[in-house]
C-alpha cells in the first residue's frame, strides 16, 4: 500500500511550526516522516531533546520516522553499527543511510533489537544493493529511498532512476522518493532553494502533477515531499488523490450529454491489453450503453494529444467507446470530442500501461 510522507528540518524549524504542519498533513492523509542528522550541528543531548518532543507528537498522529544519517553522522555521535539505541530514543523508526559501509553491516543492522527498519540511498546504479542481499538481511526490515537533488538541473534522469528502483524492486523491497513544492523560500537541509526533486523533470512541475507521475510509473511504494512547507492549497488537492491510481484533470466541453458525462466522471477506466501508440482505450462504456444513440455533437477536423473521444453511434459497435488522444489523428467524422486532459498532465498519458486504470476528475 502507497503512502504519503513529509520532510521535517527540526534545526531550521520551530516545535509550534512543525507541530502544525504534522496536523495539516495528518489531516490530508500522510503518514511517513523524514527528517535529517546531516546537516545538524547541535550537541547529542540537544539532539535527543529536540527530536524526541517532535517525534512524540507525530507518533501520537500515527506517523512513522525515518532519519537521514550516515558513517559520518555514526562516528560524530559516537554510535556503533552494532547499537542503534539512540535512534530508537530520540522516536526513530528507521534509519537512512544516505552513504552506506560494507554491506554486512547493513544486513547485521536489520536484526537490530530496537526494531528499526534500515533503509538504503537507492540513487546510485550499483551492486551496493546485491551485496546486502549477498549477507542475507532480515528483508522485513530492509527497504531503500532515493535521494532529492536542491540543485537545478542536478536531479535523475527517468531512465536512471527507473533502472537504480529496478535494483530495489527485485528483490520486493519497499521503495521511497521524494517530490517537491514550488513555494517561494520553500527549504530543505541545505542552502539551496531550487526545489528538491528526486527527478529533475518534476522541478517545475505542480506538487500534485508530480505524485500523479510517481503514481503512474507505479514503482514507488512512498512519496515524500522533500521541502518545507507546502501551502494549504495544495495539500488540500493532494488529500483528494487516491495512491492506487492516476485521477486525471479533465476540461470537459460545455456540449456534453448527460450519458457521455456520466462516461467520464463516474466509470472506473483502464487501459486495453492490446496497446497501441496513437490512444488509450476504455472499452467498457460500449457495453454498458450498447443500444444508446450517441449522437454526433462535437466533430471537429482533427483530434489533438490530450482530447478525450467518446465514439458516435457512426461508428458501429465502438459507439460509447472512451479513448485519450496520445497523437493529432485526423477525425474521420465519426468522433465526438467531449473533453481534454489539462495541459500540464498530459505528459502522464505515456505511462498508462496496458490494463492500467485511471479516473477523471472535472476542473472549470
Amino acid at each position: 500500500m502507497k503512502k504519503l510522507g513529509i520532510s521535517l528540518y527540526v534545526e531550521k524549524s520551530n516545535l509550534e511550526e512543525m507541530k502544525a504542519y504534522i496536523d495539516k498533513a495528518h489531516q490530508a492523509g500522510f503518514s511517513r516522516i523524514f527528517s535529517c542528522l546531516l546537516s545538524v550541528n547541535e550537541s547529542i543531548d540537544k539532539i535527543k531533546s529536540d527530536f524526541s518532543m517532535i517525534n512524540q507528537y507525530a507518533h501520537e498522529k500515527g506517523f512513522e520516522i525515518f532519519v537521514d544519517v550516515s558513517p559520518k553522522v555514526f562516528d560524530k555521535l559516537s554510535i556503533s553499527y552494532q547499537d542503534l539505541t539512540f535512534f530508537k530514543d530520540i522516536g526513530a523508526d528507521g534509519i537512512r543511510l544516505d552513504a552506506g559501509f560494507s554491506g554486512n553491516e547493513e544486513a547485521l543492522m536489520t536484526f537490530n533489537p530496537q526494531g528499526l527498519k534500515i533503509e538504503i540511498n537507492m540513487s546510485n546504479d550499483t551492486h551496493y544493493i546485491d551485496t546486502i542481499m549477498d549477507y542475507c538481511p532480515n528483508r522485513s526490515q530492509l527497504v531503500g529511498c532515493h535521494n532529492f537533488y536542491p540543485h537545478r538541473y542536478s536531479g535523475l534522469s527517468l531512465e536512471h532512476f527507473l533502472k537504480c528502483t529496478q535494483n530495489f524492486k527485485k528483490y520486493g523491497l519497499t521503495t521511497a522518493a521524494f517530490v517537491s513544492t514550488n513555494q517561494t523560500n520553500a527549504y530543505g537541509p541545505w542552502p539551496t532553494k531550487e526545489g528538491l526533486p528526486t527527478l529533475e523533470l518534476h522541478r517545475e512541475l505542480p506538487l500534485e502533477v508530480q505524485i500523479k507521475h510517481m503514481i503512474a510509473l507505479d514503482v514507488i511504494d512512498n512519496i515524500i515531499i522533500s521541502n518545507c512547507y507546502p501551502s494549504d492549497e495544495e495539500l488540500k488537492k493532494i488529500s483528494h488523490m487516491r495512491l492506487d491510481l492516476v485521477i486525471f484533470n479533465v476540461e470537459l466541453v460545455n456540449s456534453i450529454p448527460e450519458v457521455e458525462r456520466k462516461i467520464v466522471l463516474e466509470e472506473l477506466h483502464f487501459n486495453r491489453g492490446d496497446y497501441n501508440d496513437n490512444m488509450i482505450r476504455s472499452t467498457q462504456s460500449r457495453v454498458k450503453y450498447k443500444g444508446h444513440e450517441f449522437k454526433l455533437f462535437n466533430v471537429p477536423d482533427y483530434i489533438n494529444p490530450g482530447d478525450i473521444i467518446i465514439e458516435s453511434s457512426e461508428y458501429g459497435h465502438y459507439a460509447g467507446e472512451l479513448q485519450i488522444a496520445k497523437t493529432q489523428m485526423r477525425n474521420s467524422g465519426k468522433s465526438n470530442i467531449v473533453g481534454h486532459i489539462v495541459e500540464t498532465e498530459r505528459f502522464l498519458l505515456t505511462y498508462i500501461k496496458p490494463w492500467q486504470k485511471f479516473t477523471f476528475n472535472e476542473v472549470k
